[in-house]
């Protein structure tokens, strides 16, 4: 078996090994990350050797951990990500590569759309009528996007939400509210088979698929990482946030918004944004907790966006895409059904 693993802001981390009687044998290690001693390696395997093939990420790390010389030093890489590699890959998981991407950057649709849209396409792909696809999306107005299982009357003020023209909407994954306005911010969707992720816990998945769009900003020179669980940051401040829903399909929904050019005085007045929030951040100003793209960048969100889609398309091979009439009606049906009506948005009140 053979599995790989690119450590988010580090190095590749390749193994391989042969499973016999449920027993991990004949296991090597590789990759372009830096080890000393040199023995350090060998160490490495034979911890590995002898495992339960039923081992955990948890256990496989701590048994590398448990084998290193005492003064080994590992750049690029880590006893957790050799473990990841391992069970992506024990549970036979797919790379990037491995699939024929399409890129969608199309028309402008309004907030509840996009929410059916997300769904539509995650299930397309999971039963395979869709490719993997990445998404872009553009607004046609306003809106505050609710996590799946945030209280309606806790995140928004409806009163200042209706004076600023936001309509609000409640998406499929969980996380924190988003605020929506058109020009500026920049969302992407990526929907996937969960083989890609096959081995990795819910906080390895959020910075693997989010890895090239940081190569993307860092080529832009904005110093960006990721902050676990879901934020993409720099030293200058958050940039976005990440939300992500794996579907009964087969397929993994992963998407990411981050600010160009936020308007921070009209966020605060629109989102209930709790103090205790703002202490766990440490920040007294919620309009500082977003650090627009703009502000780093002095680009255009259109040409932020060119980076973006060429980043992706050059690691990927990705070539550019539609949606179906067929899956704009499927959208438009949930929309009726689902995302547009008052027992969704205010399932939880």
């Amino acid at each position: 078996m053979h599995g790989e693993y690119k450590v988010p802001g580090g190095k590749l981390v390749v193994v391989d090994l042969d499973v016999v009687d449920n027993t991990i044998v004949d296991f090597r290690l590789a990759g372009d990350f830096f080890l000393e001693p040199d023995s350090a390696l060998g160490d490495i395997n034979a911890a590995v050797n002898g495992l339960s093939a039923d081992s955990d990420a948890v256990s496989i790390a701590a048994a590398v951990r448990a084998a290193l010389p005492a003064h080994a030093t590992l750049l690029g890489f880590s006893p957790e990500s050799v473990a990841v590699a391992i069970r992506r890959s024990l549970a036979q998981a797919s790379g990037w590569r491995d699939y024929e991407w399409q890129l969608i950057h199309t028309k402008a649709v309004a907030p509840v759309m996009q929410m059916a849209l997300d769904e539509v396409l995650a299930i397309e792909v999971g039963e395979g009528r869709r490719n993997p696809t990445m998404r872009i999306w553009e607004w046609t107005e306003p809106a505050v996007v609710i996590g799946s299982f945030q209280s309606l009357k806790n995140e928004v003020d409806p009163v200042q939400a209706a004076k600023h023209g936001f309509t609000v909407v409640r998406r499929i994954s969980g996380g924190g509210a988003m605020f929506m306005e058109a020009g500026s911010v920049i969302t992407y969707s990526i929907y996937a088979p969960t083989d890609l992720v096959q081995g990795m816990t819910f906080a390895d998945s959020y910075a693997f698929l989010d890895e090239w769009v940081l190569t993307a900003l860092k080529s832009l020179g904005i110093d960006a990482y990721y902050q676990p669980l879901n934020d993409i940051t720099s030293p200058k401040g958050k940039i976005g946030g990440a939300a992500q829903k794996r579907l009964g399909s087969g397929a993994v929904l992963h998407h990411v918004t981050m600010s160009y050019d936020m308007d921070g005085d009209k966020m605060v007045q629109v989102l209930r944004i709790g103090r205790e929030k703002l202490s766990d951040k440490g920040i007294t100003s919620a309009a500082k907790r977003v650090d627009p793209l703009r502000s780093q960048t002095g680009l255009s969100r259109d040409a932020i966006i060119d980076r973006m889609k060429a980043t992706f398309t050059g690691l990927y091979g990705a070539v550019a895409g539609e949606i179906t009439e067929a899956e704009y009606a499927r959208a438009t049906e949930l929309v009726e059904t689902k995302f547009g009506t008052e027992e969704w948005i205010g399932r939880v009140p």
